[in-house]
């Protein structure tokens, strides 16, 4: 049987029908929770000589050296023999010298913090099951999965954890995950988070330092906070966000293109509040395209926050969105965008705008 003539610029149409993320349902079993705590797809080939510093902000090559000699001293040699001896703490921890024994990392939208961060993971002279990488949601899952206590007996062998968009607006998981890492800290495991500023306070010179300082309390001194000026490299000498296509171009795609998922927008925000977040990466294992016709304001915050994770998610996993109806940035209302939960949403525009310009090859190969 001969398949039917492909869509002008979108190649050979497949045999199979797309796949849908409105028909997944995954299971992930708490110790994948734990092996996944390594830097995403899209940062696991990133490396300190990979980061391209903008030449108008020295801040930036000022980051990399610092965080270059802090991952040297993260070795074997360094504050003792072991992981247990880093810096001094754990039983040695009383005659250990005073000093930062993390590292914040201070900015604002696409300057690089992740790969940075996920860079000091790589540089660290550890085997990877030693170290630990993950997002402030995927921590929470973590400790929602396997237990306070259980979390704490996991991650205190580890060398290094990453902490990767430390989020300060929500109270009750700031405390939770603040308590976690004392009792990592008091075990030897040397940290490093990064978080995002406000978007009002963007251009006031003032940053998300004392903020994040502030709402970790106890651990503040623990951390060297560490600014990096700059603007969204995703947006810098690159075209604005390209406009949507027709459902009949997203859905040609999807047919077009090997491992794309096609849904309709409100559906899968409908799915999302089955799908508990943890499994949002799971939900996406495999897919190569995601296709997604009607896309609309967001109805509600939760659904919102949702929206945001499996952003996140996507955006890891170098996954390119192609989108019919209402460009990205209009997702999320005012009201939300001037809301507490603004940097998520802000964020989310930013990585959806970045997989909408990769999903240009869908619609033209070439």
């Amino acid at each position: 049987m001969s398949s039917s003539p492909a869509p002008s610029g979108t190649g050979p149409t497949t045999d199979a029908a797309p796949l849908s993320l409105c028909a997944r349902e995954p299971h992930v079993p708490a110790d994948r929770l734990v092996a996944e705590m390594v830097p995403p797809p899209r940062f696991d080939s990133v490396r300190f000589s990979t980061y391209i510093p903008d030449p108008n902000q020295p801040s930036q090559t000022e980051a990399v050296q610092v965080l270059e000699s802090f991952a040297a001293g993260l070795g074997p040699g360094a504050g003792g023999s072991g992981k247990r001896r880093l810096f001094g703490f754990g039983k040695a921890a009383k005659q250990a010298p005073a000093g930062p024994r993390g590292v914040y990392l201070d900015g604002g939208y696409g300057v690089g913090k992740t790969h940075l961060l996920a860079s000091l993971w790589h540089a660290t002279p550890a085997e990877p099951e030693l170290k630990a990488f993950g997002t402030f949601v995927e921590l929470t899952n973590l400790v929602g999965a396997l237990g306070f206590q259980k979390t704490v007996q996991t991650l205190s062998g580890h060398r290094l954890l990453c902490i990767d968009e430390f989020e300060l607006d929500d109270p009750g998981d700031t405390v939770l995950v603040s308590t976690l890492l004392g009792k990592l800290v008091d075990a030897g495991v040397a940290l490093a988070a990064t978080s995002n500023t406000l978007p009002g306070k963007l251009g006031e010179g003032r940053f998300a330092a004392a903020d994040f300082l502030r709402e970790i309390q106890g651990l503040s001194a623990h951390f060297r906070p560490l600014r990096i000026d700059g603007e969204d490299y995703r947006h810098r000498g690159l075209p604005k966000a390209p406009p949507p296509y027709s459902d009949e171009q997203v859905t040609k795609a999807a047919h077009a293109t090997e491992g794309a998922s096609l849904d309709a927008f409100s559906p899968l925000l409908e799915h999302l509040a089955r799908v508990h977040p943890s499994r949002y990466g799971a939900l996406t294992d495999g897919i190569e395209a995601v296709c997604l016709t009607g896309v609309r304001p967001v109805p509600d915050q939760s659904t919102a926050l949702r929206l945001v994770v499996l952003a996140d998610r996507l955006y890891d996993r170098e996954v390119p969105v192609m989108a019919s109806g209402l460009p990205f940035d209009q997702l999320f209302s005012e009201e939300m965008l001037n809301g507490g939960y603004r940097k998520k949403y802000f964020r989310a525009i930013s990585r959806l705008t970045a997989l909408a310009r990769d999903a240009g090859r869908l619609a033209d190969p070439r």
